[in-house]
């Protein structure tokens, strides 16, 4: 009997944004003329999003008179700090996480104190005392749960995640491993009008998705996984901590340098997963764009990303918690039977893949 996904819950901040409030707000905040702002209009039109869900609510407001996170001045001044975003974070993580495997766990009939392993993945916050202690003690588990922290590896993390709990149960056969992803992305806006910032502030929103994972013949079960790293890609994705906020490097060159790097170890991964016979796709959406790369690099249909695109469209990009709400779509999919190949990307440029079976 092999590891698996019994069930995956879901959850996000507030009401959704609309993309078009959040790029009027844009070009307030990036002070932009006329000319500008009809080119940002334009990106965010292109983007594949129709809304987004936020931690903040300033994204909707008009007038910074009535802002509660940024400062009530036209030009942003005094910008938040580092310090002031990462309080937000702890306050609203803990209870997006909970909402999850609240959701996650009735869909079982695993109760919260049966839990035997914690793993949290997030890269847009973190603190000593963690989120998974305050997790363990809103969810009443026991002080010996083992718990781990993924933290930093970007969008592909919750693989992660997944693989490590996979290796608590393939040592452990009565462990019971619960992966929560949070991530708070848009608490990190940065308003320099530069193309790093143009980009990440267009597709990013919040989020947090929760994974049982144990031996079980029910769910996604996990087969294989491989890990690949696109050395020369290294420098186009990168997440640093900065002064203020995280800051992310996002070059638009990132989906040609990941369609050349499928078509590069397309052979390993032929031999790992026996692609002829792999019918179901789990691409993370990182974008419109990142999604029509790997489609094309696979010679896929475009049907393989419904599920993806939908996420897209209807969350944006939740960066380590997307790909969980692509799964949990595919899960409730009656019509996806097989194995089911999930694909990540993040910093490195890494290639992170793993291989289900529903």
């Amino acid at each position: 009997m092999n590891s698996s996904l019994v069930s995956i819950g879901l959850s996000n901040p507030g009401k959704p944004i609309d993309q078009s409030a959040i790029a009027v707000f844009m070009q307030k905040a990036h002070q932009l003329d006329k000319q500008e702002a009809r080119k940002l209009n334009f990106l965010y039109r292109k983007s594949g999003i129709s809304r987004r869900y936020s931690v903040l609510d300033d994204f909707e407001k008009d007038d910074p008179n009535d802002f509660t996170f940024f400062p009530k001045s036209k030009d942003f001044e005094p910008f938040p700090g580092t310090k002031t975003r990462m309080e937000v974070f702890l306050n609203a993580a803990p209870q997006l996480c909970e909402q999850a495997i609240v959701d996650c766990l009735s869909k079982t009939e695993v109760k919260a104190p049966q839990i035997t392993h914690l793993i949290l993945v997030s890269c847009t916050g973190m603190t000593a005392p963690g989120v998974e202690l305050e997790l363990m003690r809103r969810l009443g588990l026991d002080g010996s749960t083992e718990r781990y922290c993924v933290h930093f590896m970007g969008c592909y993390a919750a693989l992660t995640g997944m693989k490590l709990a996979d290796k608590i149960v393939r040592a452990e056969p009565e462990a019971k491993v619960m992966l929560v992803s949070v991530e708070l992305c848009t608490l990190h806006f940065q308003k320099a009008y530069e193309e790093d910032n143009i980009l990440a502030n267009s597709l990013f929103g919040d989020g947090a998705a929760a994974a049982l994972i144990m031996k079980s013949n029910a769910g996604l079960k996990i087969r294989s996984y491989l890990s690949q790293v696109l050395w020369e890609g290294g420098g186009d994705m990168a997440w640093g901590i900065g002064d203020y906020g995280f800051e992310m490097r996002l070059s638009k060159y990132i989906p040609v340098l990941l369609s050349k790097g499928i078509q590069q170890f397309k052979e390993i991964f032929e031999e790992k997963f026996k692609l002829s016979t792999v019918d179901n796709f789990a691409i993370h959406p990182g974008g419109k764009v990142i999604l029509q790369k790997v489609q094309e690099a696979f010679e896929l249909p475009e049907s393989v990303n419904i599920h993806a695109m939908e996420v897209l469209e209807n969350f944006g990009n939740m960066s380590s918690a997307t790909l969980l709400f692509v799964l949990e779509r595919m899960m409730r999919d009656n019509k996806i039977q097989g194995e089911i190949l999930s694909m990540g990307f993040g910093p490195g440029l890494t290639l992170e893949t793993l291989l289900l079976e529903k």
